[in-house]
C-alpha cells in the first residue's frame, strides 16, 4: 500500500469511528509541510436535516493525526 492510500485509508477509518456517515468522500491529498493533508466530504444529520459537511485532517509521516478541520458546507 502506498503512502497516499495508507493516509487516505487513516483519514476515512477516523472520520468513519468519530461521525459514523454513511460514506466518506475523499477529494484530495497532498504533502505539504512533511504532513499528508486529506480533504473531502462526508453527509451529516442536524436535527432530522442532512447536510454535507467538509473536512480537513493532517497526519504525520507516521499516520498519526495532527489536527482536523470540519465545517458545514
Amino acid at each position: 500500500m502506498s503512502c497516499v492510500e495508507e493516509a487516505q485509508r487513516i483519514a476515512v477509518d477516523f472520520i468513519k469511528k468519530r461521525k459514523n456517515p454513511p460514506v466518506v468522500e475523499v477529494s484530495s491529498i497532498e504533502r505539504k509541510d512533511g504532513l499528508w493533508i486529506v480533504r473531502g466530504t462526508c453527509p451529516i444529520d442536524l436535527e432530522g436535516h442532512p447536510w454535507r459537511e467538509m473536512f480537513t485532517i493532517k497526519l504525520d509521516r507516521k499516520g498519526r493525526i495532527k489536527s482536523t478541520d470540519f465545517s458545514l458546507l
